[in-house]
């Protein structure tokens, strides 16, 4: 048995070693969905060659010595991107332009939008590098000439960390009015910032993740077995526990019932002997105690002053003769004469709870309507008292 726990427990240290060397890092998540921001320099290219002696730059290339460029763009998890691009220029004396040598510095500006897509969803995540293409449309002020145009681009962006790289690309401008004006190439470099950046495992990332998963899943298979080997060994003495603790609840079970019991007991003999002192009755329309309802309330604040923990309800009702908001109004002058009684000879506020309930709780059948002796009428006229905590 010892040699065997050894065994498991070297296991489980092993286990344990591999599963830190596997730790998931930031090196294994990528960047799958950010905006970017976009500053550098633009070369222009309208030589009226096409695409032909492209990297003629002594000739066909026009560059302002200033950044020209800006950018802003929206890349998705999917790998397509949004990106809208403003940049100028400057046709320079000298330069072929449309096929003629320029003879005076002209601007050039243009807007245009994108959709790219990142080719590293086909090639495979690096990390790093980050090749692209795209199509778009926008509009271009070239040589004097505006012109919609139809774009269409290939680059790369090299990233140094998650939020700094630079960004290479080449545009083909095809015009939209082949009539007036000619097509043209946009070359572009700057440097590029990535915010509101969201992050997801790399395919290296995922798969040291499913690893771990597995390693962890096994490990939990062990302590599995472990914790059922020290399962069974203690199940001897958990039942002894368990039944030395049912019988100690089943005595404490059974010696808080006695107790509640006398306890109810005890309240239901104190209601006993408040019903017995029986009700407060007023006169009619009155509410003022008469010398025998303070003696019943005397022999009342003698047991409550006897038994200190009782907490009494005090009700005050009227008969059914009146109107309602009189018969309420009644009920609460005598429901404060009553309990205004109790309090000034020594029961703590806290110890009444009183309602006032006019008409709505007769005790005979004389409601409106009715004809009821006197008698009868009067038993309705009434104080009472229950014991609501002992």
């Amino acid at each position: 048995m010892i040699l065997a726990v050894l065994l498991v427990f070297s296991f489980i240290q092993l286990r344990s070693q591999d599963i830190q060397d596997l730790e998931i890092t930031s090196k294994d998540s990528i960047v799958a969905s950010s905006w970017i921001f976009g500053l550098g320099f633009n070369a222009v290219d309208d030589a009226g060659s096409e695409f032909s002696n492209v990297f003629n730059f002594q000739d066909n290339w026009n560059v302002v010595p200033f950044p020209s460029r800006l950018s802003i763009g929206r890349y998705f998890r999917n790998g397509l991107g949004l990106e809208a691009i403003g940049s100028f220029n400057r046709y320079q004396e000298g330069k072929v332009i449309d096929g003629l040598v320029n003879t005076e510095d002209i601007d050039y500006y243009a807007i245009d939008a994108r959709v790219s897509y990142d080719l590293n969803k086909i090639l495979g995540e690096t990390g790093f590098f980050d090749p692209y293409v795209g199509i778009g449309a926008g509009f271009t002020n070239a040589n004097n000439q505006g012109r919609g145009t139809y774009n269409a681009v290939v680059g790369f962006r090299a990233w140094i960390n998650d939020n700094w790289g630079v960004d290479l690309n080449s545009s083909g401008k095809w015009t939209m009015d082949s009539g007036t004006s000619t097509n043209h190439i946009q070359h572009a470099a700057g440097v590029v910032y990535r915010f509101g950046i969201e992050k997801e495992l790399s395919e290296k990332g995922k798969e040291k993740l499913a690893l771990l998963e597995a390693m962890e899943k096994e490990q939990q298979r062990v302590n599995d077995s472990i914790a059922a080997a020290q399962l069974a060994e203690q199940e001897a003495k958990e039942l002894a526990e368990r039944l030395k603790r049912e019988q100690e609840a089943a005595a404490l079970a059974e010696a808080e019932r006695k107790a509640a019991e006398a306890k109810r007991a005890k309240q239901e003999a104190i209601q006993s002997s408040i019903n017995a002192l029986g009700d407060v009755n007023f006169n009619l329309n009155s509410s003022y105690l008469t010398s025998n309802d303070k003696a019943l309330l005397d022999n009342l604040i003698e047991i409550l002053q006897e038994n200190s923990s009782v907490v009494l309800e005090v009700t005050s009702h009227t008969d059914a003769r009146g109107t309602d908001e009189y018969n309420l109004w009644l009920s609460e002058r005598r429901l404060q004469r009553t309990t205004e009684y109790l309090l000034s000879n020594g029961i703590a506020k806290e110890r009444i709870v009183s309602e006032a309930k006019g008409e709505s709780e007769l005790k005979n059948d004389c409601d409106d309507g009715v004809y009821c002796t006197e008698d009868k009428h009067r038993v309705n006229r009434r104080s009472e008292f229950t014991v609501v905590k002992f």
